[in-house]
C-alpha cells in the first residue's frame, strides 16, 4: 500500500529506505557493492534486524551464515561448506531425501490417510518433514518429528517464538540490548548462573555428539519452511500411464523425473512468486561513501532493502519471465536452496501420486502470519490414498513413437 501510494522509494524510518523496483536489486545486493548487513560494534554502521536474529549460546551471540554481519566470517564459512551444497553434489543427497520422503508418505497414510482421521495441520506436518530431511543430511539421523508426530525438544515452537520476537524487535534493534542480548543477562550466562543457550544450539550439539563423540567441529543449519499450493493431477497421471516413473510401489519420484513435469514446474515457480518465504525487506547498510540507487544518491549508513513480496508483483515483469528473489541475491544467497528445491519438487510429485489432498474446510480462509518469514495458519487438509497408476501399454507405445 505504501509503495502504491508513494512510488518505488519509500522512507520507513529516519535512516531506512524501502525499494520496490527490480532495478534496485543489483545495486543493493550485487557482488562487491560494499553493502553490509549492519554492525553493533561500529558506531557509524547502524544495527539491523540481522543482529537480532543471532541466537545465544553460553552467553555469547551465535552468528551463522544467515545472521552474521561480518563479510570475512561469512566468506570463510561459506567457502568451507560451499562445495557440499553445489549443484554437482546435489544428487548425492537424494538418497537422504528419499529415505525421509518414503517415511513421510507412510506416516501420512497411517496417521491421516483414512476417512476417520483428524484433519492435518499441513504447514506443521511439512515442517516436520523439512527438519527430518536436514537432520538426515547433516547428522545422518532423522530427528523423530515425523515418527512421533510431535515437536521434538520444542525446537519448532522455540523458532516460532523467536521469529515473533525478532520481527518487531528487529525493526528497533537497539531494544535487543534490553532483552535477549542484555549485558547483565549474558554475563550471568557466561559464568553459569543461568543457561541462555537456545534450544536449537543444544539440539545441534546433541546430534553432533551422537553422530561422533570425538567430533571437534561441525556445521550449523538453518531450516526453512516452504509453501505448497493446490495443483492439477492430470500431468502426473499421464506421465504415470506413459511409464515415465521408475517407482510404482511407493510412489517416490526421482530428482530427474521431478524436473520433467513442465506444468507442475510452472505451478511451483508461481507459488514461489506469490508466496516468497521472507516477508520483510532484506536489509543492507549503504557504505560510508554513499551509493546511487535507482538514480538517487543515498547517504552512507542508510539502511536500504527490497522485499520479494513487492518485486514479485510487478506487472511489467511477470507478464513473462522475471527476476525471482525468493532465495536472496548476491553473496548472501541461500546456500541450501538446491536442497530446498529438491525437497519441494520431489515431495509434491510423490505426494500427489499417492494422495488426493483436499482442504478440510474449503470456505475457511488461510491466515498469513508475518514474523520475518510468512507462515500460513488455518491450512488444514485431509488425505485420501490413491492407487498408484501403472504404465499403460498403449500410452507407453505412443510415447516411444513420439520419441
Amino acid at each position: 500500500m505504501l509503495h502504491t501510494e508513494n512510488g518505488d522509494i519509500v522512507r520507513l524510518g529516519p535512516k531506512c529506505l524501502s525499494f520496490a523496483s527490480p532495478e534496485a536489486l543489483k545495486e543493493t545486493y550485487g557482488l562487491n557493492k560494499g553493502f553490509i548487513k549492519g554492525s553493533k560494534r561500529q558506531t557509524l554502521v547502524p544495527p539491523t534486524f540481522t543482529i537480532v536474529q543471532q541466537s545465544v549460546a553460553g552467553g555469547y551471540a551465535l552468528p551463522f551464515l544467515f545472521s552474521t554481519t561480518s563479510e570475512a566470517f561469512h566468506a570463510q564459512l561459506h567457502c568451507a561448506v560451499d562445495s557440499a551444497f553445489s549443484l554437482n553434489n546435489l544428487i548425492q543427497y537424494e538418497s537422504f531425501v528419499d529415505s525421509t520422503t518414503k517415511l513421510f508418505l507412510e506416516r501420512t497414510r497411517i496417521v491421516y490417510g483414512n476417512s476417520s482421521s483428524q484433519a492435518c495441520d499441513f504447514p506443521r506436518w511439512l515442517q516436520f518433514y523439512s527438519f527430518n530431511v536436514i537432520g538426515e543430511i547433516t547428522y545422518s539421523k532423522r530427528h523423530g518429528f515425523i515418527e512421533k508426530n510431535e515437536d521434538i525438544d520444542g525446537v519448532i515452537s522455540y523458532l516460532g517464538r523467536l521469529f515473533d520476537y525478532v520481527a518487531p524487535i528487529g525493526e528497533i534493534p537497539f531494544l535487543e540490548s534490553l532483552f535477549l542480548k542484555n549485558p547483565l543477562y549474558l554475563l550471568d550466562s557466561k559464568h553459569g548462573f543461568i543457561d541462555s543457550t537456545c534450544p536449537v544450539a543444544k539440539f545441534a550439539q546433541m546430534c553432533m555428539a551422537e553422530r561422533d563423540e570425538d567430533a571437534k567441529s561441525g556445521i550449523s543449519h538453518t531450516v526453512k519452511r516452504f509453501e505448497t499450493t493446490a495443483i492439477s493431477l492430470s500431468s502426473l497421471d499421464s506421465t504415470a500411464r506413459r511409464g515415465k516413473f521408475s517407482n510404482y510401489e511407493t510412489g517416490l519420484v526421482t530428482w530427474s523425473e521431478a524436473q520433467e513435469l513442465q506444468y507442475l514446474d510452472a505451478v511451483i515457480k508461481e507459488a514461489f512468486r506469490l508466496h516468497p518465504a521472507a516477508g520483510l525487506p532484506l536489509e543492507r547498510v549503504v557504505p560510508p561513501e554513499g551509493a546511487d540507487i535507482m538514480g538517487k544518491h543515498v547517504k552512507g549508513g542508510t539502511i536500504v532493502g527490497c522485499s520479494a513480496w513487492l518485486i514479485h508483483r510487478r506487472p511489467e515483469i511477470f507478464s513473462g519471465d522475471g527476476t525471482m528473489f525468493q532465495f536472496g541475491m548476491g553473496s548472501i544467497t541461500c546456500i541450501g536452496k538446491g536442497i530446498s528445491i529438491m525437497e519441494i519438487y520431489k515431495l509434491i510429485r510423490s505426494m500427489l501420486r499417492s494422495f488426493d489432498i483436499r482442504l478440510d474446510d474449503p470456505d475457511q480462509e488461510w491466515v498469513l502470519h508475518n514474523a520475518g518469514f510468512v507462515k500460513q495458519t488455518n491450512f488444514n487438509v485431509r488425505f485420501w490414498p490413491r492407487e498408484l497408476l501403472k504404465p499403460d501399454v498403449k500410452a507407453s507405445f505412443e510415447c516411444l513413437l513420439e520419441q
